[in-house]
């Protein structure tokens, strides 16, 4: 499905990552294969250190710690938002939505819309799009996306496929109206039959969790996880990244009459440095056009590995200046998504700490 959207803009990125890191040569005695198997591992997927959040900190706590400091900085005002979206996997309950918890415990104004959305890897882009969609009503001109996931507690530690990868985070976009003319391109596509690709498979209504689900089993490989953890079907993820993204973004550039050239920084979502390299190969992207130094530095948290690539690389530019980003997001669902869209002159562009 090809998007289009006209004058609208983002004008601030900021992330919230926690302060706590957990280094990948620490763990390796808690997996089943040698030292030198899981340090060849290490160097091909650009594992170092995760960034987690201790045991009793949710989703709701790094979202109102990054909206509290831009209230504090004179960055954003709490009655200018009228829209608060929230994208997460990792919700604080079942119910009430966590957008409600937030506005809440902020004391946001009531003439406001809150939803939440259960999406992952491409859960920043579907993100953007949403906002955009509520900046065609009259009555909404700014928006807070929130994109957090602190899904490192459903990793079992004893899984080399996740967990040297999962790491928790947050970030905040404002996205508002543009009085100057521009264009910005998405498109998207879902593939539900292969939903169980990446799953958590019990803690939902379907299999609530229980003294069996949490009973750790060995797979094939040495793994080993219980059924109330992330399940990866590694191979399956590569292949569908593989073959389904690069045509994604070739059919994003021929919809917006665009060439790779034309594009200053690819910002994709970062599962680990070896796929992004792939990627970069098969669309002839040079690797400095697409960064792929999330991993290493803070772990993958789902959608959010796109704006902290941002923040983390582009901070002083986007700034002063400005970029044409392709931004893309894969996984979980199955859901692919891609958008097209320039930075210019943001008014904040910043990593932070929780």
């Amino acid at each position: 499905m090809n998007l289009t959207f006209h004058n609208k803009s983002i004008t601030g990125i900021l992330t919230v990552l926690p302060s706590k890191a957990i280094n990948f040569d620490d763990e390796i005695d808690n997996y089943n294969f040698s030292r030198a198997q899981s340090m060849k591992l290490k160097l091909a997927m650009g594992y170092k250190q995760r960034r987690v959040v201790d045991e009793d900190v949710c989703s709701s706590d790094l979202c109102i710690h990054g909206l509290e400091y831009l209230f504090e900085e004179k960055f954003l005002a709490k009655d200018e938002i009228d829209a608060l979206i929230l994208v997460t996997q990792s919700p604080d309950h079942f119910m009430p939505p966590t957008s409600n918890i937030i506005q809440g415990r902020l004391g946001l104004k009531e003439d406001i819309i809150c939803l939440d959305i259960n999406q992952g890897c491409a859960g920043y882009i579907i993100g953007l799009i949403q906002s955009f969609l509520m900046l065609e009503q009259e009555s909404i001109n700014k928006v807070a996306l929130l994109n957090v996931d602190v899904l490192s507690s459903k990793v079992s530690n004893k899984d080399r496929n996740s967990n040297p990868l999962i790491g928790d985070g947050a970030s905040v976009t404002i996205v508002e109206k543009s009085i100057i003319p521009s264009t910005i391109h998405a498109n998207i596509k879902m593939d539900g039959q292969k939903a169980d690709v990446l799953m958590i498979p019990a803690g939902g209504f379907r299999l609530p969790s229980s003294k069996a689900t949490a009973k750790l089993e060995k797979d094939s490989s040495g793994n080993e996880r219980a059924k109330d953890h992330l399940v990866m079907k590694g191979d399956d993820v590569f292949n569908f990244i593989m073959t389904k993204v690069p045509p994604l973004i070739n059919s994003l550039l021929e919809q917006a009459q665009k060439d790779i050239e034309d594009i200053d920084y690819f910002m994709f979502h970062q599962p680990n440095k070896f796929i992004l390299k792939k990627l970069a190969d098969k669309l002839d992207v040079p690797y400095e056009k697409m960064p792929n130094n999330v991993v290493e530095n803070f772990g993958n948290a789902s959608g959010v590995s796109i704006p902290t690539a941002i923040t983390h690389n582009l901070q002083e530019k986007l700034i002063h200046d400005e970029a044409n980003l392709c931004l893309a997001g894969f996984g979980v669902g199955l859901t692919w998504s891609s958008m097209l869209i320039q930075l210019k002159n943001l008014k904040f562009c910043k990593t932070i700490n929780y």
